[in-house]
């Protein structure tokens, strides 16, 4: 049995944009809206360097990743071929126009990811 956590309302998420969803541990969630104001969650996190999913571009069922524009589909977090990955996702569902999220899987799912580190906090990670 799941118990849902009201996230926020549909009309909180912009039209084609994405909300986060910051969790106590793990990486944050992102929450979706299309045109067609269906709502998915996605781990924000692109399965290819890490890219915050949170800010690509909504269209359709898809998001277009914004470093690489990898699209990957909100509906199973799978990466369009020819690409290969997949970004965890989450279960959502919309009661009298609030977006609810699992508790159970805010609280366990995709724990173990991170956030890559780039750049020169990355170099200076690799000299030491």
């Amino acid at each position: 049995m799941s118990n849902w956590k009201k996230i926020c309302l549909v009309s909180d998420i912009p039209v084609l944009g994405a909300r986060c969803v910051a969790r106590p541990q793990g990486m944050d969630v992102a929450v979706f809206r299309n045109a067609q104001d269906e709502v998915f969650a996605l781990l924000d996190r692109c399965p290819h360097k890490g890219g915050p999913l949170s800010q690509g571009i909504v269209f359709g069922s898809s998001v277009a990743c914004p470093l690489h524009n990898w699209n990957i589909g909100m509906c199973t977090g799978q990466a369009a071929a020819p690409d290969e990955g997949c970004t965890p996702k989450f279960s959502v569902k919309v009661e009298d126009g609030a977006v609810l999220l699992d508790a159970h899987e805010l609280a366990s799912h995709a724990l173990d990811l991170t956030t890559p580190t780039a750049g020169p906090a990355c170099k200076a990670a690799l000299t030491t």
